[in-house]
């Protein structure tokens, strides 16, 4: 969780990794992660919530998980009114660092420094977590106008890239019957 100014500055507002046990069955597992979502998004209240894009990978269990609990996740924040963007890896690597094939050390090593931490966050996954939430308040504008618009001190580079997403739906969309609903 991180709160955002409209000049973009960062702040660490909260961090947690959740696990469950791989000896639990995996509806069991679930419901652990589901609950501990409940909790951080019943505290923290947050206005949006980021979640990384699954991707096709070559271990299908490892996409089959990440789907799974980004479902759970999703239908948390659903009941609560609280929108959901996704953000594929290397959108967020490029946001953070710079460049989309960053490695783990530099997008660590990058959050610890927009965020003004001593530290860098451990485990590897609350700095990825972090990661996306900032990259997404970067390059989705909300940081800046407050509406998720942008529309207060928006650069060219958040301007073109709105532009291009939008677009690119537009055409998705075009070419997929009955898309337009997602």
């Amino acid at each position: 969780m991180v709160d955002v100014a409209p000049n973009r500055t960062a702040t660490l507002a909260g961090v947690g990794v959740v696990g469950s046990s791989h000896e639990l069955p995996l509806d069991a597992r679930l419901l652990v992660i589901a609950n501990a979502i409940d909790r951080w998004l019943d505290v923290f209240k947050p206005e949006v919530l980021a979640i990384e894009r699954v991707f096709a990978q070559t271990n299908l269990s490892t996409v089959m998980g990440v789907a799974q609990v980004s479902g759970v996740v999703m239908v948390a924040a659903a009941r609560r009114n609280i929108p959901v963007a996704m953000h594929t890896p290397s959108e967020v690597k490029a946001a953070v660092t710079g460049s989309g094939r960053a490695d783990k050390a530099s997008v660590t090593a990058m959050v610890a420094r927009i965020l003004r931490l001593d530290e860098p966050p451990r485990p590897a996954d609350a700095a990825d977590a972090l990661a996306l939430a900032i990259a997404h308040a970067w390059r989705s504008g909300s940081a800046l106008g407050g509406d998720g618009t942008g529309s207060r001190g928006t650069t060219a580079a958040q301007k073109l890239w709105r532009d291009a997403e939008a677009k690119a739906k537009l055409t998705k969309n075009k070419e997929k019957p009955g898309a337009a609903w997602r």
